[in-house]
């Protein structure tokens, strides 16, 4: 979905990134044209091309000369690298500098993640709150 948060040509290139990065455009797979975009979001023909030519200065889209763009080999490994480290630098790393602020030790933010994941989160779960209350 396209809205005002950003650049368009850049909302473009991430929801081909997304594509890709779900199984949606495989690699080797074509990728809708620059005008289906621009029909189908209702933006400029040129915003569109924007949006897919940066992928292809990235090499994670490349053009078949007179068929379209397609996706590259191995793009879908190199998104998934790019948004893991970006997920480590935007959240892995804040959350461990402020664990470390609150003085939660190791195997309380494990045990914390662990229970995240597992979807058994409560505060009664946490050793930090645990007698507190009694307290």
């Amino acid at each position: 979905m396209i809205d005002d948060s950003g650049p368009i040509f850049l909302q473009i290139a991430a929801l081909i990134e997304n594509d890709i990065v779900s199984g949606a455009l495989p690699e080797e797979s074509q990728v809708p044209s620059t005008n289906e975009f621009a029909q189908y979001y209702r933006i400029n023909p040129a915003t569109a091309a924007k949006g897919v030519n940066t992928l292809v200065d990235e090499g994670i889209l490349y053009k078949k000369r007179g068929i379209g763009m397609f996706v590259a080999a191995g793009s879908r490994d190199r998104l998934l690298g790019r948004r893991k480290e970006g997920f480590r630098a935007q959240f892995v790393e804040p959350l461990c500098r402020e664990a470390g602020k609150l003085g939660i030790a190791r195997a309380e933010l494990l045990t914390m993640l662990t229970q995240a994941l597992d979807g058994t989160a409560s505060p009664e779960n946490h050793e930090s709150t645990k007698g507190k209350a009694a307290s």
